[in-house]
């Protein structure tokens, strides 16, 4: 930079400090320049939001969106032109169907009910993708070009203003110490600026009839795509409700099940399917008391009228030690003398001895 520009950046920022510290004055522009700018800048965000919300008005999910961002930044990079296009949830629905339609296969209802409907689905996947260039090329495009040129040069125009006035406020200030013939100059060029800016802005203002068919544009290619997606849709409604109507007329098949095939099973050595088990444990005398495990009960014998303290052999019992009393199921046994909570002595043709309380049933108790 020259000398005379590091005096310039000197003069406007000791300016914009005055201003912005010390409450000095500039120089005013007029109310009509003001409201140019006020409305433009109300334009450039008006712009720039409807941007970014159209964008997502197209691609609802933000993933997608950054998805597609990455792959046209990639594009670029590799020199591809084309760039690939939104990934459609119409088209992905309908793959989904027409997917599982075939897997059903064609005799199943709703298999065919699910091609159908896939079918549509992606019809209207591209009747989207239309929609997404329609509106591209004639509304996004135009606007983003409006942001990236008109709107620019205007704030280069505002910025390089606000510079000169900036300039021109310093020396005017110090008139007297600053020759004439440069205050002149800064107030020749203060003036250029708000020239050049007042008519780029006035320009953009008076042509907005431009963003109004840009807009106009984005309706009737929304309206052009809810047609066709309406007729889509419609035709879709008919094939099903007249699948609807096919499958209601249609005679049901009753449903008879097969046969069954004799399964033989053969001889089992075990009674529980060939799992061996657990052989009858032999119950032993102890001081105490014996297991109060039974084993396997097998048909009892008919049993006389009693009259006195007596029970029936359950089970068969084998004595293991001496005192204890052996006897075969449906044997009666006199009862003579219980010994404990879980043993009785009694008597069976002629022999005295102990027994298990859980090998029989009482008959006729022994009096308390």
């Amino acid at each position: 930079m020259s000398v005379a520009g590091l005096k310039k950046q000197f003069y406007k920022a000791s300016q914009l400090v005055s201003e912005k510290v010390g409450g000095a004055e500039g120089t005013k522009l007029d109310d009509d320049f003001k409201e140019m700018e006020k409305k433009v800048d109300v334009t450039s965000k008006a712009v720039a939001e409807v941007l970014v919300r159209t964008i997502e008005y197209l691609q609802p999910n933000p993933a997608s969106r950054a998805k597609l961002t990455m792959l046209n930044t990639v594009s670029k990079i590799r020199g591809q032109v084309k760039n690939p296009g939104y990934p459609q949830s119409e088209g992905l629905l309908g793959e989904c169907m027409v997917r599982h339609g075939k897997e059903l296969g064609g005799e199943s209802n709703f298999g065919d009910a699910l091609l159908d409907a896939g079918e549509s689905m992606k019809r209207l996947a591209e009747v989207k993708d239309s929609l997404d260039i329609e509106v591209k090329q004639n509304f996004i495009d135009p606007l983003q070009n409006l942001c990236d040129k008109d709107l620019k040069e205007i704030q280069h125009h505002l910025k390089k203003l606000e510079g000169r006035r900036l300039d021109f406020d310093y020396k005017k200030k110090r008139q007297g110490k600053i020759p004439d013939e440069e205050l002149r100059q800064a107030l020749e060029k203060f003036e250029e600026s708000k020239e050049v800016a007042e008519t780029s802005m006035h320009n953009l203002l008076e042509t907005d009839i431009e963003q109004v068919s840009q807009l106009s544009a984005l309706v009737d290619a929304q309206l052009d795509y809810h047609r066709q997606a309406v007729q889509i849709l419609e035709e879709l409604a008919d094939k099903l409700k007249r699948r609807v109507r096919e499958a209601s007329s249609r005679p049901r098949r009753e449903f008879k099940p097969r046969p069954r095939e004799p399964f033989d099973l053969g001889e089992l050595e075990q009674p529980n399917g060939g799992f061996p088990s657990a052989p009858t444990p032999k119950i032993t005398a102890s001081s105490s008391f014996r297991s109060a495990d039974k084993p396997a009960r097998t048909p009892s014998r008919s049993m006389p009228p009693l009259d006195q303290p007596s029970c029936k052999a359950l089970y068969d019992f084998e004595p293991e030690n001496d005192g204890e009393l052996g006897f075969r199921e449906g044997d009666l046994i006199t009862l003579t003398n219980q010994i404990d909570e879980n043993w009785y002595e009694g008597m069976l043709h002629g022999q005295s001895g102990f027994f298990p309380l859980s090998y029989v049933q009482v008959l006729v108790p022994l009096p308390q």
